[in-house]
């Protein structure tokens, strides 16, 4: 086995209960494909939340899973279609894998993705095979826990990506934000909408979470809107100049100062998120495709020509 990968000094997964009986797992660093997930340990079965993007983080999220519960894990609900939440979903052969409509129709178009090559060559990915939710929904469904409910929500619009869900549990004010949320890593709404992104802020402050659980990164409390609705509108008002000046996104990138914002893990991310800012500036409806090969090549660009950064 290779050492200059797996050496790499992050810190292991961990389990974490946030409520009773329910899990977050973390993986630092939260960079690009390193994921959280959680888990729901019934009286009768697991519920989990999101897969991983590698086979062996997948294993190891079930090894650790198993480690807390010895029931079978039951259901898989898919918080959106990118391949850090999903790649892992042919692991578990066992589960119902419950997603949005949009979700499935993702997977099914996209199947295990050639952009992967953007990212370190490193990257032991394993034998992915692409498995789209089976269970779809439109807007919602609830899953229970036991007596515990817990409310799959779609976000209403595309945000992060065009078929966004939360994890709700009202009873526990717990939340898992899926990538709606960064907290510490760059906000990334490429395959979304800047607009979209802000206005689901504000729907999940509306929820009275006291726990959230991001998509990347710690575990926190509803603070963290306010900061990744500070860096979508920093896109916003950065597109906008950049727009006006008549800078190409990558220009425009290079022409600003991140400041507090240059401090999150994977900033080059300005660059794709200023390409979806463009594209609404230029009236194209939120989510509509544009042209992702062109804004992962400006990423890499940004990165002064390396490919990105990728620890999974």
């Amino acid at each position: 086995m290779s050492s200059s990968h797996h050496d790499h000094p992050l810190p292991p997964p961990r389990v974490e209960e946030v409520s009773d009986g329910v899990y977050a797992y973390i993986q630092p660093d939260g960079s690009w494909w390193i994921n959280n997930t959680g888990f729901l340990a019934g009286r009768r079965g697991v519920i989990c939340i999101d897969a991983c993007s590698t086979e062996r983080r997948t294993r190891a999220l079930r090894e650790a899973v198993g480690k807390v519960s010895d029931r079978p894990i039951t259901t898989l609900i898919n918080t959106h279609h990118h391949g850090d939440h999903t790649f892992g979903n042919y692991l578990f052969p066992e589960a119902t894998i419950v997603g949005h409509e949009e979700v499935r129709e993702r997977i099914l178009a996209e199947g295990i993705p050639d952009y992967r090559s953007a990212w370190s060559a490193e990257v032991e990915w394993g034998a992915l095979q692409a498995v789209p939710p089976f269970l779809t929904y439109t807007d919602g469904i609830t899953v229970h826990s036991d007596e515990l409910r817990c409310e799959v929500r779609y976000i209403g619009h595309p945000a992060h990506t065009t078929g966004d869900s939360i994890v709700w549990i009202p009873e526990r004010r717990l939340l898992f934000a899926g990538d709606l949320v960064f907290n510490g890593g760059t906000p990334f709404v490429l395959m979304g909408s800047v607009s979209g992104a802000i206005e689901a802020l504000g729907t999940l402050r509306e929820l009275g979470a006291q726990t959230v659980v991001p998509g990347h990164g710690e575990v926190c409390g509803p603070e963290v809107f306010d900061r990744v609705e500070g860096y979508l509108r920093f896109v916003l008002e950065t597109a906008e100049r950049g727009r006006a000046a008549g800078l190409t996104p990558l220009d425009a990138a290079g022409e600003t100062d991140l400041g507090e914002w240059g401090t999150l893990l994977d900033s080059e991310r300005i660059v794709g998120n200023l390409h979806r800012a463009y594209a609404e500036l230029d009236g194209r409806p939120p989510g509509a495709p544009i042209d992702l090969a062109a804004a992962v090549l400006d990423m890499i660009a940004f990165n002064g020509g390396r490919p990105l950064s990728c620890l999974a």
